[in-house]
Order: C-alpha cells, then structure tokens, then sequence
C-alpha cells in the first residue's frame, strides 16, 4: 500500500522569520533550518526536528509538495530529504514531473478555466483600479493563471477583502488573504485535482494532506486525513472537517507537529497494510 502526502508549504511546513512565532524564551526557542534563499539572503525555515521528520517522510511515501507558489518560486526551496517525483505550483495550474512541468496538464487546467469563470484580464483590471497605493506594494501575476496583491496589512482597509469577495464570487473567482498577499484565484483551479490526478499516476491508496488557508480546504477535504495549524486562515475562520485534526501548536511549531502527524500516520498505513500482505501469505502456505 502507497501513501501519497500532499502538503502547502508556507506557513504549514515552512515559515518566513515575521511568521516564525518563537514566542518561547530565546534559551528555549528550537534550532531552526533555512530552506529557502532569495536575493542571497534567508527567507523561509523549519524547526531541525521538522527537517528529520520531514526527510524521513519523503523516503516513505509519496511526497507532494502542493503549494501556490510559482514554478520559479517553488524552485527556491531546498526540502531535506531526496527530491520529490512529483510537485503541484500555482495552485494546482503546474504539475512537476522529477522537476519539469507536465505541458499536457497545464494545457488541461487552461481549457477548464476557458469554460468555467470571467477572465484573468477582467480580474486584473478590477484590481488595478479598487487598490489604492497607500497600502498596495506590488500587483502580481502568477503563471498567467491568478493575480495577486502585496499589500500593507496593517493599512489595509478591513472591509477591502469582503468586497473583492462579493465581486469575485458570481465572476467564479476565489479570494484569500494570506499573511500580506491577496489572491485572486478561479475556483476551478485547485490543489485537489492536481493530486487526483497523482493519485491516479501512482496508484496511491491513501492521501494525507495539510494545509492553512481558504486555497487548501478543496485539498483537505479531498483527502482520506489532514491536518490544519492553529494559525491562519483557517483557523481564524474556525474551519473545520469530519476527516481533518486542528493541532494546538501555531508558527514553525505547528509545522513540527504537522510533519510528525504525516509520517505518524503513513507508518500506521504502511504497517497495516504490511501486515494484510503477511497474513495473505501466510493462507496461502495453509
């Protein structure tokens, strides 16, 4: 029996230093490793437990890293462990195969979104006018599949999101809001159907998922367990589901914790099904 684990990676696995959360006594806060550089300096980490874990994860399962980073954004991360077969970028919009995109794929999730909600360029054009440069740093596109905004979150007016909501939703557009960015995403575009369709390559029996925003409850609700942090999104929303565990911890903690629960429960699957294989054999010597 093969377990596939498809889980986000920022501010799930990974975590930027403002996301961290040591709110822990210095003498006390965990050693940390550095997984991602940009412009040659520090961006994102996980706690050296969560590396051992995690390296160990990917060695027994089917590990996906599913994240809405671009390509090129995802290509930063150094994950401990051998590399994965398979990733999922820009919201399920790219699927890596050892590395490369899967044109086919892509070319699939573009006729989908064609035929299901209002253009990109209409969504870009709503943006660029409803932002205001006080608090908008940057405006984003992203595999020329979403859009998305930097914004300072402490300028942003709090009733800017419920409306970009109200006028994305009937056009078929999501909108979340994560740490200072602002997507604007198709709902057709989503992490589960990128892991539907691994699952179907690999033949997995099981999926394990975790996740923290808006853009993951398609992926944890798709999945057989998942897991969600008691920061963000999420949480702030008090999300939850039948077949999903909120852990206690928040910050780079919970990613420890999360990362344990993965690999806690694919050596249950795998023990099981080792067992099943054991006692198959064991009738047919009878």
């Amino acid at each position: 029996m093969s377990v596939l684990v498809a889980s986000d990676l920022d501010r799930t696995l990974i975590y930027s230093a403002a996301a961290l959360g040591l709110d822990m006594p210095d003498a006390e806060a965990p050693r940390l490793l550095c997984v991602e550089t940009y412009e040659g300096r520090p961006l994102s980490y996980l706690t050296e437990t969560a590396a051992g874990l995690l390296a160990e994860l990917v060695r027994t399962s089917v590990f996906v890293p599913t994240t809405t980073r671009t390509v090129e954004q995802y290509r930063r991360i150094r994950l401990p462990g051998p590399a994965s077969r398979f990733a999922i970028c820009a919201n399920g919009g790219q699927l890596l195969v050892n590395g490369e995109p899967d044109a086919d794929w892509n070319q699939r999730v573009r006729t989908a979104l064609g035929d299901a909600c209002a253009p990109l360029e209409e969504v870009r054009a709503h943006l660029s006018a409803t932002a205001d440069p006080a608090w908008l740093l940057k405006e984003r596109v992203a595999e020329d599949l979403f859009a998305y905004l930097v914004v300072e979150r402490e300028l942003l007016p709090q009733g800017y999101v419920k409306e970009l909501t109200q006028w994305a939703e009937p056009r078929g557009w999501t909108v979340s809001l994560q740490g200072r960015k602002i997507y604007a995403v198709p709902k057709p575009l989503t992490k589960s159907a990128a892991v539907a369709e691994i699952r179907n390559r690999t033949g997995a029996d099981e999926v394990l998922a975790a996740g923290d925003s808006l853009l993951d409850t398609d992926l944890l609700l798709a999945a057989d367990h998942a897991w969600r942090p008691g920061h963000g999104e999420l949480a702030d929303a008090g999300w939850t589901a039948p077949q999903v565990t909120v852990v206690e911890e928040t910050g780079v903690a919970a990613g420890e914790a999360i990362v344990r629960a993965l690999g806690e429960r694919s050596s249950v699957t795998w023990a099981r099904a080792r067992s099943q294989v054991i006692r198959a054999v064991s009738r047919g010597r009878d």
